[in-house]
């Protein structure tokens, strides 16, 4: 089953108000409204994509230690992937796909790091929580997510919404700010040049890590 196969049909169960969620069914036209508007303001398109450099990079993982994606690129190619955190099942879901598709990656000698805004604390549950074999790392403030142009404010109804709904993203994030990074996901080459990228402003979207194969296995061959 494909990735998005997944994304719909949890999707679908998340709609219907099946537990655990069992959802009120009036949440769901705000969060549409609100993902109707991202995509309307045309931010996705404006993000850094293949072709541009990459912006440089140096955060914290889920242990506290710096990374580099200076460092992280000496040794091979880099797929990034930015989510929103461990709260998002959907996000939890594609976490779960790079790291079935990790060892394939790893064959073509490329690595993954994640990123999110959410603490340290919240980063090692969503290695605990996935099972990863990758980092994550801590984007404080989003100034990562910022650079590569994906962190948006979310609007005041929403967040009305995740208040109702508990979902308190300053106290998640260690940031009095409610913004988010929009997904996205890259494959940065060795030279720092970005060689594949998808930026979905609905976080229902989210590509197959397949896709990402053919570029990597291309930058295999020119290392």
């Amino acid at each position: 089953m494909s990735l998005q196969d997944r994304l719909d049909a949890f999707k679908a169960d998340f709609k219907a108000g099946k537990p655990p969620y069992n959802a009120p069914a009036e949440i769901h036209p705000i969060m549409e409204r609100a993902t109707a508007e991202l995509i309307a303001t045309g931010q996705a398109g404006r993000a850094i994509k293949a072709g541009e450099r990459a912006p440089q990079f140096q955060l914290k993982d889920q242990d506290g230690n710096e990374v580099s994606s200076t460092e992280l690129l000496a040794l091979g190619p880099l797929v990034l992937t930015f989510y929103r955190g461990v709260w998002c099942p959907y996000c939890n879901l594609e976490l779960q796909a790079l790291n079935e598709a990790l060892p394939q990656i790893r064959d073509y000698g490329a690595r993954v790091v994640a990123v999110s805004p959410q603490t340290a604390v919240n980063s090692r549950k969503s290695v605990r929580t996935n099972q990863l074999g990758f980092p994550v790392l801590s984007d404080v403030h989003s100034e990562t997510a910022a650079a590569f142009g994906l962190r948006f404010a979310l609007p005041d109804y929403l967040v009305t919404l995740y208040k109702q709904l508990k979902n308190d993203l300053p106290a998640f994030n260690n940031d009095p700010g409610w913004v988010l990074p929009m997904p996205a996901r890259y494959v940065i080459g060795q030279d720092g040049w970005v060689l594949y990228s998808e930026v979905n402003p609905d976080y229902t979207h989210r590509p197959d890590p397949s896709e990402m194969f053919p570029i990597l296995e291309n930058a295999a061959q020119h290392t």
